[in-house]
């Protein structure tokens, strides 16, 4: 079980790296990550390259039993970086130096420089005897509009499309007069008057996640000689454009962030994250790569942590198989952007309640040696294959983002994480699945949210023969968002036994006949071959059944999903 978090020396006063040491040792620490943004200290010139320090570092951990996960540390380059690698934002703006993220991962300056540091470190650090993985990175994610970027997605789009006809008819560029008759009208989506082309926004999503995923892939080939794993560190948001089912395949090690919301729902939350986390791996191992030790960042408030709260969300990510639990990061930074976030050791040191949980939670790890050691301490039943799976779907949560969607209240995120918390409160095991993904072990699929989906997807869970759980505004579009004609859920209705041909979003919870609470959305379901199992006041239907297959039009609070999924459905 590895143990430890981000280290970052390079902030620190060489006296102090000894101490370091030492205290990892008393915390149990056993593996730390190292020099994800130190570029211009590795670097503090083009092609001058300063390792002394990180030599000294190497050996100190080595000497002290501890192994590094040595990142590349391309996410935050240098004020040398010429102008050229850094973003240009949708308005036209390229970006100053001063922050982390600057970088254009289409910038040729940028992937020739990125290679070089990466052969560098392969060259000095690839069989240092503390060498443990690879860290590729830091939470891809960052966009740009550049003129590189505009190639890099025409290039793109002529693979995926083939011909400008077959793009035309996809966009459905007939509408705003936006019909393309050449490559080179078209641009990353920039700021505009009205309303974006949600296909066209949706195909720079995913060409943003191929575009990343080659940089990681680049740096990858490079780290492959030394037979050291390779990871990089997932991160959860809107604005994160990596498809995880994808990018899983080629990550040696599956490693997320995860920073909980609120101190009331960050269990719920971490449990949530854990098993998305082990669904992307499917198999490989995985780790939670950063949390903070003692605080919750809700809201933008700091909150403090209940004692035993650190050693309790860990131990969420072990229970589900996690073979690592490290933190954000090992010392609090006196200084800096990120002066206010928190550490294992914080800013009051060692003497602090964090650090003597940090170290209690690092005996406990050194004692337990399976999953099942972590369910027993958290008081749960031994693991068990997952007979329910979720449908998780990174490109409709971003065709969710619309500015053009019938309602702002579709909440892809909230909809995932509701179907699971209903779930992980009664102990029941669950698996996400893609769209494509064999559901042959499953007795129970729940489609909280899916509006875009290819025919394929489509006939693969309409075929599905355990119990089938669709929700509102799912099946909706085809893959290129455009609308499924003849009436709603178009991808589902044969399967479901209905038809909606009227969408009702609604702003105050209503009451359900069988007393369940509703809110947010409604429909106009006309049954064809279903049941109604519960109606809206008005009469209408509200919940359907067409055998094992139920259709849900409305947002349920908790406890009336709990009831339908476990009295109905069970």
């Amino acid at each position: 079980m590895y143990y430890g978090g981000d280290y970052n020396p390079e902030q620190w006063p060489e006296e102090v790296w000894h101490e370091d040491v030492a205290l990892m040792r008393r915390a149990g620490v056993n593996l730390v990550t190292v020099g994800v943004f130190a570029w211009s200290r590795m670097e503090p010139a083009p092609g001058v390259y300063d390792f002394g320090w990180l030599d000294r570092v190497m050996d100190l951990l080595h000497e002290g039993g501890i192994q590094v996960d040595l990142a590349t540390p391309t996410a935050s380059p240098p004020p040398w970086m010429p102008a050229d690698a850094r973003n240009v934002t949708a308005s036209g703006a390229r970006l100053m130096y001063g922050s982390r993220d600057t970088y254009c991962v289409h910038s040729p300056v940028y992937r020739e420089h990125s290679r070089a540091i990466v052969s560098e470190l392969v060259a000095r650090y690839g069989t240092h005897p503390a060498l443990a993985m690879w860290h590729v990175h830091n939470e891809y994610g960052s966009a740009c509009h550049c003129e590189h970027a505009a190639e890099a997605f025409r290039t793109w789009l002529q693979r995926r499309h083939g011909t400008l006809e077959s793009l035309n008819d996809a966009w459905t560029t007939a509408f705003w007069s936006q019909h393309y008759s050449s490559w080179q009208q078209i641009t990353p989506p920039m700021r505009t008057q009205w309303h974006p082309n949600p296909a066209h926004v949706l195909d720079w999503r995913r060409f943003r996640s191929d575009a990343m995923l080659e940089h990681f892939l680049d740096a990858k080939r490079l780290l492959a000689p030394t037979g050291k794993p390779v990871t990089t560190n997932y991160v959860f948001g809107s604005w994160v454009d990596v498809d995880h089912w994808a990018w899983s395949c080629e990550v040696d090690v599956i490693a997320v962030d995860h920073y909980p919301s609120s101190p009331e729902t960050a269990d719920e939350e971490s449990a949530f994250a854990a098993d998305l986390a082990r669904s992307w791996a499917a198999g490989k191992p995985w780790m939670l790569m950063e949390q903070a030790a003692g605080v919750v960042y809700s809201g933008g408030r700091t909150l403090p942590k209940a004692p035993g709260e650190l050693a309790r969300h860990s131990l969420r990510h072990v229970a589900a198989g996690a073979s690592g639990v490290l933190f954000f990061q090992w010392r609090a930074s006196r200084g800096g952007a990120e002066l206010w976030h928190h550490g294992m050791v914080p800013h009051a040191g060692p003497d602090s309640r964090t650090f003597r949980e940090v170290c209690e939670l690092g005996r406990t790890l050194g004692a337990i040696s399976s999953a099942d050691g972590a369910r027993e301490l958290l008081g749960l039943a031994p693991s068990r294959p997952a007979e329910v799976a979720i449908v998780w779907d990174d490109q409709a949560w971003w065709s969710l983002q619309s500015p053009s969607l019938p309602s702002p209240d579709l909440d892809y995120w909230e909809a995932m994480r509701q179907a699971h918390r209903v779930l992980f409160r009664r102990d029941v095991a669950v698996d996400f699945v893609s769209p494509s993904a064999d559901l042959s072990r499953y007795r129970m699929v729940l489609v909280p949210c899916l509006p875009p989906i290819s025919d394929a997807d489509a006939a693969r869970l309409r075929a599905f023969p355990g119990t089938l759980v669709v929700s509102f505004f799912s099946g909706v579009t085809d893959e290129h968002n455009r609308v499924r004609l003849g009436g709603h859920p178009g991808a589902f209705r044969e399967r479901l036994g209905i038809r909606v041909d009227e969408f009702r979003p609604i702003e105050e919870p209503v009451k359900l006949s069988d007393g369940s609470t509703a809110g947010v959305w409604s429909e106009a379901v006309e049954l064809r071959g279903a049941e109604a199992v519960a109606h809206y006041p008005d009469g209408g239907a509200a919940i359907t059944r067409n055998g094992n297959a139920w259709y849900v039009s409305t947002r349920l609070d908790d406890d009336s999903l709990d009831r339908l999924l476990f009295t109905h459905c069970a």
